[in-house]
C-alpha cells in the first residue's frame, strides 16, 4: 500500500510539473540583435526592449519600452513617446532579423544578426 502512494505521489508531481513547463512557449526574438554599424535591440522575455538605432546622420539614440507580436508584425511601445505604438513587420531568416525601425519622424531598414546575451 505504501508503493502505490509513493507512485500516486510521484506522478501527481511529474504531471504538476509537466503542465508548468510546457506553458511556457519561448520566442524567437528573445535575446540580442545588433549590426555591424552599431545598432542594436535587446528583446526580453517579460515584454520590454531596449534599443540604440543611429539615424541618418550617424547619430545614435536610446529607445526603451513594450515589445509584442502578433503574427509577423511586431509593435513597438516606446517609452516616453506618447503618440501611438509603432508597427514593423518582421522576418527571420536563419539568425538574421529583417525590420524597419521608425522613431522619431526617422525610418531606418534594419538587418541584425542574433549575439549571445
Amino acid at each position: 500500500m505504501k508503493t502505490f502512494y509513493k507512485l500516486f505521489t510521484l506522478t501527481g508531481l511529474l504531471l504538476t510539473l509537466t503542465l508548468i513547463t510546457s506553458c511556457y512557449t519561448p520566442n524567437p526574438l528573445y535575446g540580442t540583435w545588433t549590426d555591424n554599424d552599431g545598432n542594436k535591440i535587446q528583446f526580453m522575455d517579460d515584454g520590454t526592449f531596449t534599443a540604440s538605432v543611429k539615424d541618418s546622420s550617424n547619430v545614435s539614440s536610446s529607445y526603451e519600452g513594450e515589445w509584442s507580436t502578433v503574427d509577423n508584425v511586431l509593435i513597438f511601445s516606446i517609452k516616453g513617446d506618447s503618440s501611438y505604438s509603432r508597427n514593423t513587420e518582421w522576418d527571420i531568416r536563419g539568425a538574421m532579423l529583417y525590420l524597419t525601425w521608425t522613431a522619431n519622424n526617422t525610418t531606418k531598414v534594419l538587418t541584425l544578426y542574433h549575439t549571445a546575451r
